[in-house]
């Protein structure tokens, strides 16, 4: 798992989940409305964030093309 420098599990938004993914903005919100996508660890005023962790797990599981 990644932290950043205190320790603390790292969160990523849509723009970080687009560089780690190599995805668009809207495939993004078209993935988190899937069953199978990772729930987003907390719902802010700026948008969802999810722990990068349980993207990148996420990602490893899938198959190319998405």
């Amino acid at each position: 798992m990644r932290s950043d420098t205190s320790g603390k599990p790292r969160l990523v938004g849509v723009f970080e989940i687009r560089l780690i993914l190599g995805l668009s903005r809207q495939r993004i919100h078209q993935l988190a409305d899937r069953p199978d996508f990772p729930k987003p660890f907390q719902e802010l005023a700026m948008g969802r964030v999810w722990l990068e962790e349980d993207i990148e797990n996420w990602s490893l599981g899938q198959q190319p093309g998405r």
